[in-house]
């Protein structure tokens, strides 16, 4: 049952070289308010996990990496073969957002771990994948 919605998706973590991380947020009326995100979506046909990882930071963020590291890839739902890929971005160069119509919403900020790691706790982030993804790059043995 694959009809195209549910494609592979990868998720960065963006972290610049004070260790700040790259992380969006904009309202979702449909929960309530607003809430963050990391960049990542969907992949289009041709692409690998990593083509479509440097796509959506470029996009959503304005952010192209010199350095990728791959975090894993997992299950997405019970339902379905796709796959969430999460990577680590570094060597980071700062652009200007690519936003798609949808996404012109799309705030732009930079955080520090412990203050997302904090809001992960709090549960202000819309989907799964970036909270997962933080958790994996802070216990990161490169980052221990």
């Amino acid at each position: 049952m694959n009809d195209g919605s549910m494609r592979d998706a990868s998720v960065v973590v963006a972290r610049d070289q004070n260790g700040l991380i790259a992380i969006l947020s904009a309202d979702f009326l449909t929960h309530g308010g607003e809430y963050l995100f990391l960049p990542g979506g969907r992949r289009e046909d041709g692409e690998t996990p990593l083509d479509c990882a440097r796509r959506e930071l470029r996009e959503e963020a304005g952010v192209t990496a010199e350095h990728w590291t791959p975090l894993g890839s997992h299950a997405i739902t019970l339902s379905s073969p796709a796959r969430v890929h999460l990577f680590e971005a570094r060597g980071l160069t700062l652009g200007v957002q690519e936003l798609t119509s949808t996404e012109q919403d799309f705030k732009l900020t930079w955080w520090p771990m412990r203050d997302a790691l904090k809001a992960v706790r709090e549960g202000r982030f819309l989907l799964p994948a970036g909270p997962l993804a933080l958790l994996l790059v802070q216990n990161h043995p490169a980052h221990g």
